[in-house]
């Protein structure tokens, strides 16, 4: 059982495992990554590589931290203890916000793939229906998501691997029973170069793919719960590398490598069921719906599961309602999962409703947060080192390379992808709507955290002032 807390540890390392692999791989990387080869063409690579290093050093960062405290507070839990109460408060509702929001996302995304195989039952109804089973799942117990998690993203796994070595024979023209006189590594380079549209789309690409990231870190919250917290952080922060260069770049390459990148299949079809297409592949288009299917099924899981133990911590803390913190007799958060579900089910009914000015604002005012949730783990990461190395150092199992030099790094390169994101001003979705709306609400929350813990303070009889020895070894590992 996790110290202090009634979850159980009931997730087994076969779980963990593949939560952390089926982590990385969103919905985002199926759907979105169509719009990013037709903006940067071949040169997406970069783009991905480039986001691909961040998510990398970040769960460095995380996993340092996660494996001297695995915690189901993960990073708010960590920036609690190193930045302040009111970091912990203000990056886990934000994070929390961002989940439920993507759970209308996904539910409305699986709804219109099962709407359009069973159109007698209108889509509402599907997005209904999905977020209430998969909310029975999650209320048995933590193995019971464990297992869903496991199967769900065993399937993606299985197909992208299947998808990258089937692609890999066709460009080099050993695919059986296949002869696509489109396909070769020439694509790469054929087309208006690498760069059709010069150096300055890969950070255009990179805003569009930095988003089909987030997920990354669900292992890290998971591991509070498994048998072995340590060593399943420690596996899954050191496996990320080749997890995003097989998933991402692997796919990705296959799929610019099998298709000129300007073909106009990519952008009707999507990019994934083009380059099955362009095989010869029947029904490549079903296929495909069933894989995303899985991806969102599997999104909407572990965000259900991530917003419940994210309002859990908080609970725990003091930050959220004190139910939140109450566990069932099979340590399940009962009242933390109905919280995060009911938001969840009303953002649903806004994407219904209101499309185009309240799920719009809700979607864009909690688009940053991922962003938001990385910087705060430098920050945290650049204190907590200092902390671990003084009081546990025997805890340091895994350690951020290069330290302090790469987290700045990390940092400024955040920081100037936020910066860059200003730049972009077309659609109601631009990257400056985006960033606006998103420090907006962040300042909100921000403001709560200050106001209340002022409050507190108020409320607290007066304490001699402690040494500053004294107040700096207060923050403790766990």
């Amino acid at each position: 059982m996790t110290p202090g807390s009634g979850l159980q540890a009931g997730l087994k390392n076969r779980h963990l495992s593949m939560i952390a692999i089926g982590g990385v791989i969103g919905a985002g990387l199926f759907v979105g990554s169509s719009t990013g080869i037709a903006t940067a063409g071949p040169g997406i690579l970069l783009s991905y590589a480039l986001v691909g290093t961040l998510v990398v050093l970040v769960m460095r960062m995380l996993g340092e931290m996660s494996a001297a405290n695995p915690t189901s507070g993960s990073f708010s839990a960590h920036a609690d203890r190193a930045l302040g109460r009111w970091a912990g408060f203000s990056i886990g509702w934000l994070y929390w916000f961002f989940w439920v929001v993507v759970l209308a996302v996904e539910a409305t995304a699986g709804a219109k793939i099962l709407h359009g195989w069973i159109p007698g039952v209108p889509q509402w109804g599907w997005a209904l229906l999905v977020m209430a089973v998969l909310t029975a799942t999650n209320l048995v117990s933590v193995g019971s998501y464990g297992e869903f998690e496991f199967w769900f993203a065993g399937i993606k796994v299985v197909a992208i691997g299947a998808f990258i070595v089937i692609g890999a024979l066709a460009v080099f023209g050993v695919l059986p029973g296949v002869d696509s006189d489109k396909a070769g590594l020439s694509n790469l380079t054929a087309h208006g170069g690498f760069l059709p549209h010069g150096p300055g789309a890969i950070l255009t690409g990179v805003l569009l793919v930095v988003f089909s990231f987030m997920g990354s870190e669900i292992a890290t919250l998971a591991a509070g719960e498994s048998e072995d917290p340590q060593r399943a952080v420690t596996k899954s922060t050191n496996s990320i590398i080749w997890r995003i260069g097989v998933f991402y770049l692997g796919s990705i390459l296959v799929v610019v490598s099998l298709l000129p990148w300007n073909d106009p299949s990519i952008a009707k079809d999507g990019s994934y069921v083009a380059a099955l297409g362009s095989l010869g592949i029947p029904h490549a288009g079903q296929i495909m719906n069933f894989i995303v299917l899985t991806s969102v099924l599997s999104c909407l899981n572990s965000g259900l599961y991530t917003a419940s133990r994210m309002a859990f911590s908080l609970g725990q803390r003091g930050d959220a309602p004190k139910a939140f913190a109450k566990t069932t007799s099979r340590g399940v958060p009962m009242a933390a999962i109905i919280a995060s579900v009911l938001f969840g089910f009303v953002a649903v009914f806004f994407n219904y409703k209101f499309p185009d000015s309240v799920f719009l604002f809700l979607v864009n005012s909690s688009g940053a947060v991922a962003l938001f949730v990385w910087l705060v783990i430098c920050f945290s990461q650049l204190r907590m080192r200092k902390i671990i190395q003084r009081e546990a150092p025997e805890k340091l199992v895994v350690k951020m390379w290069l330290y302090p030099y790469l987290t700045w790094a990390t940092a400024a390169l955040i920081v100037f992808v936020l910066g860059y994101m200003l730049t972009d001003t077309e659609g109601e979705s631009s990257g400056r709507v985006t960033v606006e709306l998103s420090l907006g609400v962040a300042a909100l929350v921000v403001l709560i955290a200050v106001v209340k813990q002022k409050v507190l303070d108020a409320r607290k009889p007066a304490e001699v002032p402690a040494a500053p020895e004294a107040e700096a070894d207060k923050v403790s590992v766990g």
